[in-house]
């Protein structure tokens, strides 16, 4: 399990993975794929943007982990929401062509490599040596587009989620021998 980092550090890795494939083509350069809001996209020809974490129950666990003095409550669960967006900087007539060929092999590298563990894995994952699958998701609602980037206009985009993410408890408590017992009638 991972520490605090480990939504960092799940970005951190799907941009290396989709670095590591899509340059030189359709993108010439890795730092033109980054971390940013479409709205704020900069210099990114493809950007990934985290828009919603959801704890996820079903791979919640229960138990509490055993330190030797102490225990510690179990990691939490969540699965984390992308929007991937291209922004192609070519002329108004190929534009749309190129944003279809980058959002076209983005697609294919995720669905390729959907469960990613191992040396992809940046940050305390790889030192925790967890591993996470990536699903791609239905669109975003409308209503959802619209609070997330107001008077902004539409960009061809796809939702994944990344999960599930295990975030370690940073509650350890203290546990001592047992020194007396007693039952429910108070006798000893």
């Amino acid at each position: 399990m991972a520490d605090f980092t480990a939504l960092a550090d799940v970005g951190r890795t799907l941009v290396q993975l989709l670095r590591t494939h899509m340059t030189p083509d359709p993108i010439p350069q890795p730092e033109m794929i980054g971390l940013a809001s479409p709205a704020d996209k900069g210099d990114f020809v493809l950007s990934l943007f985290l828009y919603q974490i959801e704890q996820n129950g079903l791979a919640q666990q229960s138990y509490m982990i055993d330190n030797g003095a102490s225990v510690k409550d179990p990691p939490m669960a969540v699965d984390l929401h992308y929007l991937l967006t291209a922004h192609s900087n070519a002329d108004l007539q190929t534009r749309a062509i190129d944003e279809q060929r980058i959002m076209g092999r983005a697609i294919q590298v995720l669905h390729d490599n959907s469960l990613v563990k191992g040396s992809v894995l940046q940050g305390a994952l790889a030192d925790a040596n967890e591993e996470f699958k990536i699903i791609m998701r239905e669109p975003i609602n409308l209503h959802t587009a619209i609070t997330l980037f107001p008077n902004q206009p539409y960009k061809l985009s796809f939702n994944i989620m990344a999960g599930p993410i295990y975030i370690d408890s940073g509650a350890n408590k203290p546990i001592g021998r047992i020194v007396e017992r007693g039952d429910a009638f108070g006798e000893k």
